[in-house]
């Protein structure tokens, strides 16, 4: 977007905020547009845009008209908006509220509200300043990344837009297109589930965002308004949890300890036959068929699915689509250039976004350095400065020297020292409030949350500031994060205190094996109400990761911990931490599986015209890469180095041929 775009929109904003009578259009054609082309009707449509894009950030423009005139009539109409409707609330905020609220914010992290919650947070820290917090020691939850289509769908019902996808119905087993005006979207039984009206039935429906086989399209141009009483929480308690199942599978002889630890007594009725030499016949309980086919399909070779027939063709049309994408031509690819991956290159609205942050930051925080206030912002010095250019050209039409914004930062400290009225942030958007709110709901029932009720006050402060678009945080709803076993997230938290040494006694279902080993714990932290522990293990003297649901035992060795504390790798923790000896993988990955970039931390990307990208992730271990690719059912496929493209696509071969071919 260009950069004439951006000082246009701040220019009109601050034309339209510092009248009291209104400017006409032809006004702000002159003074702010400075349009003198005579096409009245392209002016016309360029001003309708800036008056929306204004709107989606949070500003009311006013339209006016004198006492009997029409709104039609352009030389009779006159536009303001008005400052104090448009600003946050001024919201007070002790040590314990900003420490819930810190933790409700970081669990957007690595999901797709996560901007708009740390810009939620810079509007609050702009008004209210941050008291000195400590968070609990090393805990980070974090909701796991649902993927492209919960981003997709989180856009489009936040602008109350329909979406339209093909989904593979429970019912019938069959993929059918389905367009659907989303109410709702919630976590629930460790699964997204869309909520909304599908045009198609004239009726209500669930939709798990798992079992969505395309891309999800947004009709940008039909609009659709949801039931004003909606809460998705109440709708997603009214949703039956899918009954215990048992299935069969054949798992190879000493393969897969984790899997066997999960079998159950008895093996129901199956066809005539046993299992092929060099296999064991298992029963397994499961609620969800998509769910373990997706973890039979990454077993490869190694796992056979007997029984039920549903199962079976799940874990089949898995490895069928996984290999049919590792056989198709390669495309054309360049990566830009051979610098690490940064976010997307941001638009006209995001800049602007960003400066109406900036300047009431700089009222409340003068003097601070400047590279302080990019990192605070999270862009570089350059971009910053280039923020502050379009800052110090812009104010009030054809104003003097006053009536411009005075900023200076050639000492390297930033001044402000003009603020043209905008020293109080814009009043959350939709997504800022959603991302807020629903991550203070997420959080009960987390051990060791600041007492006093400040998870209950701090929310009440934020739905009195928010306003209508707090009541939509009704539309989202987070999945649970409290740890399943709170007595070894509770070990492992004491000793993160205490600085102690743990032994540990641990399930690697990547090793397929049991190991023992003495680790300095640094953090925990989640995915979704899955617990992670980041170490470091004296076993292979590096830093790792170990999920808290595969410690088999775990207890203070009487030794205390040798490790730095917080890792040079800062926060948040990583779930795939970085290594020289690393191998870099080439992978390719659909417009669906595209959010796998983020989620294993890509070095670069190249995008693809069908959505899709090429991305380059580092691995430390490549002997599961295979697994990863028959998991992912067609999502992702590894293009280079071309052994591990040939070992993925042997796995598939063999995993194939166990069911026929």
């Amino acid at each position: 977007m260009s950069v004439p775009r951006t000082e246009r929109l701040l220019n009109l904003l601050i034309a339209l905020l510092n009248t009291r009578y209104g400017l006409r259009r032809s006004e702000l054609r002159q003074k702010v547009y400075h349009d003198t082309s005579g096409n009245d009707v392209a002016f016309g449509r360029m001003f309708e845009r800036d008056k929306n894009d204004l709107r989606d950030m949070g500003f009311d423009v006013e339209t006016l008209t004198d006492l009997g005139w029409s709104e039609d009539d352009p030389a009779t109409t006159r536009y303001r908006i008005g400052k104090e409707s448009n600003r946050l609330p001024d919201v007070q905020l002790g040590p314990e509220e900003w420490t819930v609220l810190l933790l409700a914010a970081q669990l957007w992290e690595r999901a797709a509200l996560g901007t708009a919650a740390r810009s939620a947070v810079r509007k609050l820290q702009a008004s209210s300043r941050l008291a000195e917090v400590e968070l609990p020691a090393g805990v980070q939850p974090r909701i796991k990344p649902a993927g492209q289509a919960f981003d997709d769908i989180v856009a489009a019902m936040h602008d109350r837009h329909p979406v339209t996808f093909t989904y593979l119905a429970g019912s019938t087993g069959k993929e059918e297109a389905r367009t659907v005006e989303p109410w709702g979207l919630g976590s629930r039984f460790g699964q997204w589930y869309l909520v909304g009206h599908d045009r198609g039935r004239n009726a209500v429906r669930y939709f798990r965002l798992s079992r969505m086989t395309s891309a999800v399209t947004t009709l940008a141009r039909e609009r659709y308004s949801p039931p004003v009483d909606f809460n998705i929480r109440e709708e997603l308690d009214r949703l039956p949890e899918l009954p215990l199942r048992t299935a069969v599978v054949d798992v190879k002889a000493g393969r897969l300890l984790a899997l066997r630890g999960r079998t159950v007594e008895g093996l129901p009725d199956v066809a005539a036959g046993g299992p092929a030499d060099g296999y064991d016949r298992l029963s397994l309980e499961y609620r969800d068929p998509e769910v373990l086919a997706e973890e039979l399909a990454s077993y490869g070779p190694d796992a056979l699915a007997v029984a039920p027939a549903e199962l079976t063709g799940a874990v089949r049309r898995r490895l069928r689509a996984a290999a049919d994408f590792s056989a198709s031509p390669v495309p054309a690819y360049a990566f830009a250039d051979a610098r690490p991956r940064t976010a997307a290159k941001g638009t006209s609205e995001d800049q602007l976004r960003r400066m109406l942050e900036l300047v009431p930051f700089l009222v409340h925080n003068q003097g601070l350095h400047i590279q302080d206030v990019a990192t605070h912002f999270g862009v570089s010095r350059e971009q910053l400065e280039a923020d502050l250019r379009i800052l110090i050209c812009t104010g009030l039409p054809e104003g003097y020297p006053d009536d411009l914004l005075d900023i200076q930062w050639e000492d390297d400290h930033v001044f402000i020292t003009q603020d043209l009225d905008l020293k109080k942030p814009v009043r959350f958007t939709v997504g800022e409030a959603c991302a807020l709110l629903t991550g203070l709901e997420t959080l009960n029932g987390l051990p060791d949350l600041p007492g006093g009720g400040a998870l209950e006050s701090v929310t009440l402060k934020l739905l009195a500031a928010a306003g209508e678009e707090g009541l939509r945080a009704a539309s989202l709803a987070g999945p649970q994060v409290a740890p399943a076993d709170a007595a070894t997230h509770a070990t492992v938290r004491r000793a993160i205190e205490a600085r102690e040494q743990l032994h540990l006694t641990y399930l690697s279902p990547q090793h397929d094996a049991v190991t023992e080993r003495d680790v300095d714990p640094l953090r925990l932290y989640s995915l979704d109400n899955t617990w992670y522990f980041e170490a470091w293990c004296h076993r292979v003297d590096g830093l790792r990761n170990f999920r808290l649901d595969r410690v088999q035992d775990v207890h203070p060795n009487g030794a205390p911990s040798t490790a730095a504390y917080p890792p040079a790798e800062g926060v948040p923790a990583k779930l795939f931490t970085a290594n020289d000896d690393d191998t870099t993988v080439t992978l390719q990955l659909t417009r669906q599986g595209r959010g796998l970039a983020d989620e294993y931390y890509a070095e670069r990307t190249a995008e693809l015209p069908d959505g899709g990208l090429v991305a380059d992730i580092r691995f430390g271990n490549t002997a599961w890469l295979p697994m990863f690719v028959a998991q992912h059912g067609g999502t992702a496929r590894i293009l280079a180095p071309a052994e591990l493209a040939r070992a993925a696509q042997d796995w598939l071969a063999a995993s194939l041929a166990l069911y026929g071919g």
